[in-house]
C-alpha cells in the first residue's frame, strides 16, 4: 500500500452491542449462548444437575454477597419500575424523568432495573437533580446494558438474586406504565406485604388510565370473590401526581419506612 493510500485510508471502530452475564462483558464472536437462569432451571439430562447445580450455588452466593457489598451503603432509595420501551418523546418518559427528580430533591436515591425507556428516564431525573442513580441490570437473551445515567450499576445473572435488592434496599415501589417485568415486581412486592413478608411499604401505581383496567379487575373479581381480603385492597396507591407520589413516600418514611401507621384507608 502506497503512503498516499494509507494517508487516505479511513480507520472505521467496530461495533457490536455488548452481552452481559453477571459483571462480565462480551462482544462480537464471544457472546455465549443462554442465560444463567435458563442454565439453572433448564432440565438437561436424568442426572446433570448433580453434577453442576451444587457448584452453582457459589456462583448464586457470590450474586448476593457482591450486590450486598455495593448497595450496603446506599442512603434510603426508592425503586422506580416502568416499560424499556418506552420512548423519550412519550409523556411516560417525561413522567419518569419527573418522578426521579423530585424523589432525588426530596432526599432519596433512585433504583431503577437499569435499562432504557422508563428505567432510563427516572436515573436520569434522580442524575440531573443531583441524586444517587443506581441500576440493577439482569442477563436477558436479548441485548440490553445500563444507561448512561446510572451511577452506581450492577449486572445480575439470577432475577431472583436482583428482585432480593429491590425489596432489600427500597422503602417504596413506584410502577409505571409496564409489561409483565413490571407487573411481576408489582405483584412479588404485593405478595410480599400481603403475607407480612415485609414490612408495609408504599406500592404505587402511576397512570390511572393505564391501571384502571387491572385496578378494577383486582377490585371485582379478586376482592369480590372474596379471594382477598378487603384490607388488601388498600396496599396499591394509584395516581397521576408527581407530587403526590412523594408524599406517600415522605409519609412512610417519617414513619420509620412503615405504612403500618400511617393509615390503611381503600385507595382505590
Amino acid at each position: 500500500m502506497s503512503t498516499e493510500a494509507a494517508d487516505n485510508e479511513v480507520v472505521s471502530t467496530p461495533k457490536s452491542t455488548p452481552k452481559y452475564r453477571g459483571p462480565i462483558m462480551f462482544r462480537r464472536d464471544r457472546k455465549p449462548g443462554g442465560t444463567a437462569d435458563q442454565n439453572l432451571l433448564d432440565r438437561h439430562g436424568p442426572s446433570d444437575w448433580v453434577h453442576t447445580d451444587p457448584w452453582r450455588v457459589l456462583r448464586i452466593q457470590a450474586e448476593f454477597v457482591e450486590g450486598f457489598g455495593a448497595l450496603a451503603e446506599v442512603p434510603r432509595a426508592v425503586t422506580v419500575f416502568g416499560s424499556a420501551r418506552t420512548h423519550a418523546d412519550h409523556p411516560e418518559y417525561k413522567a419518569a424523568r419527573a418522578i426521579g427528580s423530585a424523589l432525588a430533591q426530596s432526599g432519596f436515591a433512585v433504583i431503577t432495573g437499569g435499562g432504557p425507556g422508563a428505567m432510563e428516564a427516572a436515573n436520569r431525573g434522580a442524575s440531573e437533580a443531583g441524586g444517587y442513580s443506581i441500576g440493577l441490570g439482569i442477563e436477558l437473551p436479548f441485548e440490553q446494558s445500563l444507561n448512561e445515567w446510572v451511577d452506581l450499576g450492577i449486572n445480575f445473572r439470577y432475577f431472583f438474586a436482583r428482585k432480593t435488592m429491590f425489596v432489600k434496599y427500597s422503602q417504596a415501589f413506584v410502577c409505571l406504565p409496564g409489561g409483565f417485568g413490571t407487573l411481576d415486581e408489582l405483584f412479588e412486592a404485593l405478595t410480599l406485604v400481603q403475607t407480612r413478608k415485609i414490612t408495609r411499604f408504599p406500592i404505587i401505581l402511576f397512570g390511572t388510565k393505564y391501571w384502571a383496567g387491572l385496578v378494577d379487575w383486582l377490585h371485582d373479581s379478586l376482592g369480590g370473590s372474596g379471594k382477598i381480603s378487603p384490607g388488601d385492597l388498600g396496599l396499591l396507591h394509584v395516581t397521576d401526581n408527581v407530587d403526590e407520589v412523594c408524599e406517600i413516600v415522605l409519609a412512610a418514611a417519617e414513619n420509620g419506612g412503615s405504612l403500618d401507621a400511617v393509615g390503611t384507608e381503600d385507595q382505590w
